[in-house]
């Protein structure tokens, strides 16, 4: 292996770790239906507002991860 290959494979295995990290700290669709149903939601409007806002920029963060891993793992296929 090169040191191009090697700079490419950790940089690959860092940015895999990040995109499971970021996925992880997301919650899941159903989270907001099933509170909701069930009225145990005791959100005022403005942490609700939080929450979308922090959600929109865990979404934002996951696809420009996911577009780097995907750009790596073509360059390192390439080399």
């Amino acid at each position: 292996m090169n040191v191009l290959e090697t700079v490419l494979a950790v940089l690959l295995a860092i940015v895999s770790v990040a995109l499971i990290a970021i996925i992880t700290l997301q919650s899941g669709k159903e989270a907001g239906l099933s509170s909701a149903l069930a009225g145990g939601s005791s959100d005022s409007y403005l942490s609700k507002s939080k929450k979308a806002n922090r959600e929109k920029m865990l979404a934002s963060i996951t696809k420009w991860i996911a577009l780097v891993f995907a750009v790596l793992t073509l360059a390192l296929n390439l080399v």
